[in-house]
């Protein structure tokens, strides 16, 4: 049995998110209720039922707070209120108390590490050396070598202030300086705002940068690149665990009933993922980390390489041992900043339904808490852009003209952006087939996917054997079984050239699950022996896998 945790109201037991399932909407491109061509609140509030039959615990929304929208909401000019876009705090509060009603949770996006260059703080900062918050973010009469993550210098110069500020990100993100304390009570504070509105819980972004080595030395430049390279200054910094113990402190130990604290991690590590997630540290519920969304990653995001099942198993038991005795997984394929997994690690062409099944059994059923992305559960693809105008996301779009400034050929880049630009991620949810694919009556914000006439909620919905139902029923298994929640995990091969297989052990009994990731059969040789007891997922037998097959067994 896993040990028992704490979780995040101070309870004694296991973590009540062990057998939930959350949900995350976009609300950009989840639904449209005005017609205006943006999703918003009372679209969501309107698509309740759907997550209601699906089975979901938890709503997570990507921010929806005032922004110039430099880079869709991630660029925060006031964290207590809604963007008009979006709706009102009224509506929000009306969203909060529906899902409340029919027993699910809403879970806030929190951007924590920067604010738009539009908050009022920063505004104060950039005015003036004397000014009260001219230590609220990072400053310097002289930049270093770093580079942004979204391309081009992590330093920008502010006329105002006749200095340079940090962003890691867009130049309209300045890094939030979390070495001053004000800045930790000021972020504590908008926290407990939103949690006596009702909200439960925070997914907190990037949150594994807000510490950095404070002497911000200059980095290493990678051979054709421009700029260092400053993860080793960022990522996992010096003080980070001592603020994120500060921060359950000053705001989760102040409430007893059931939140949900969850931290995007990239880049981390496992043994940093123990220190995050472990409950007697009191720091994070789970984290998102990026390992296995990387493995067809070269050198950086651009440089595609081809998926390999074997560098997947690897990195998914990596996280599964690595926090079996300690910690909590998080369990995810898709998210605003990912491309679509069928088009990735399965195949979104001739056996698009069965991949997309066997995706969803391989992650439902790890010992963790599974994240459904909207339109996972339909299967959703990758979308065709043809040019860089169809793009709006603004890391592929400074990639692009980077790139090709520096002499790449255009559809090269656009092949790289076709695999992994975060637009295929943000395309508007597909509810049917109408020419808005049921998101908008009016004109999208971004291109509807043209395969929607196919792939939609509608025509899946009353498919007992569409990828929709597939999901419904995994939910159902791990709220209804408690191998699925509580059992622990073993891989029971690393070597398969197709295969990933691994066996969930509970008190109440045993899962096997055996995956075929490949388009040919899959010969389970000594595999075969796991073949035995209840089918509980799957229709075939023996010992060859179908093309895309997932089996499960019960013992």
């Amino acid at each position: 049995m896993p040990a028992t945790v704490t979780g995040s109201a101070g309870r004694t037991g296991p973590g009540w998110w062990r057998s939930a399932v959350v949900y995350q909407v976009y609300p950009r491109s989840f639904a449209d209720a005005n017609g205006d061509g943006v999703g918003d609140l009372r679209g969501i509030r309107e698509h309740l039922d759907h997550l209601e039959w699906l089975g979901v615990d938890v709503l997570w929304i990507s921010p929806v707070y005032p922004s110039p929208m430099a880079d869709n909401g991630y660029d925060v000019s006031d964290y207590h209120d809604v963007d008009p876009t979006y709706g009102t705090l009224a509506e929000l509060d009306e969203l909060i108390a529906e899902l409340h009603r029919r027993g699910m949770k809403l879970v806030m996006d929190l951007v924590a590490n920067h604010t738009s260059d539009e908050h009022p703080w920063f505004v104060e900062s950039s005015s003036s050396p004397e000014n009260a918050k001219r230590d609220w973010y990072w400053w310097r009469d002289e930049p270093n070598n770093w580079g942004s993550f979204f391309s081009g210098p992590a330093w920008t110069y502010c006329e105002g202030r006749a200095a340079y500020y940090m962003h890691l990100f867009t130049k309209k993100q300045p890094d939030l300086n979390w070495e001053n304390p004000e800045v930790r009570q000021a972020v504590y504070e908008i926290m407990r705002w939103w949690l006596d509105r009702g909200v439960d819980g925070f997914r907190m972004d990037v949150v594994n940068l807000i510490s950095k080595d404070p002497e911000l030395p200059d980095a290493p430049v990678m051979p054709g690149q421009r700029y260092g390279n400053m993860r080793e200054s960022v990522l996992d910094g010096p003080r980070v665990h001592e603020f994120l113990a500060e921060m359950h402190r000053e705001v989760f130990d102040r409430y007893d009933r059931d939140l949900l604290l969850v931290g995007e991690t990239g880049e981390t590590t496992v043994e940093e993922g123990r220190k995050y997630t472990d409950p007697a540290r009191r720091e994070l519920d789970m984290v998102l980390h990026y390992e296995h969304v990387e493995i067809d990653h070269g050198t950086f995001k651009w440089d595609v390489r081809p998926f390999d099942v074997g560098r997947l198993r690897d990195r998914l038991a990596a996280w599964q041992e690595g926090l079996a005795d300690v910690g909590w997984n998080s369990l995810y394929w898709d998210n605003h900043d990912q491309p679509r997994i069928v088009s990735r690690y399965g195949d979104d062409g001739r056996w698009r339904t069965e991949s997309a099944k066997l995706l969803a059994t391989v992650l439902h059923l790890q010992r963790g808490t599974p994240f459904v992305y909207q339109g996972d559960e339909i299967g959703m693809t990758n979308h065709p852009f043809a040019s860089i105008d169809e793009v709006d996301d603004v890391e592929a779009v400074n990639y692009y003209h980077e790139a090709v400034a520096a002499g790449l050929e255009p559809e090269d880049v656009m092949a790289s952006l076709r695999a992994m630009c975060r637009d295929n991620g943000r395309t508007p949810m597909q509810w049917d087939d109408s020419p808005g694919a049921g998101f908008t009556t009016g004109t999208p914000w971004l291109a509807v996917n043209p395969n929607h006439t196919e792939i939609n909620v509608a025509a899946q919905y009353d498919d007992p054997d569409s990828v929709l139902s597939h999901y419904r029923r995994l939910i159902r298994l791990r709220h209804e079984d408690p191998i699925v929640a509580d059992g622990d995990f073993t891989l029971l091969s690393d070597s398969h050239p197709q295969v990933f297989a691994f066996r969930r052990r509970h008190e109440s009994g045993q899962l096997v699950v055996l995956a075929n990731f490949s388009g040919a059969e899959a010969d389970l040789g000594e595999l075969a022996e796991e073949c035995r007891g209840e089918l509980v997922i799957g229709s075939g037998g023996g010992p060859v896998l179908s093309p895309w097959e997932a089996r499960v067994y019960r013992r």
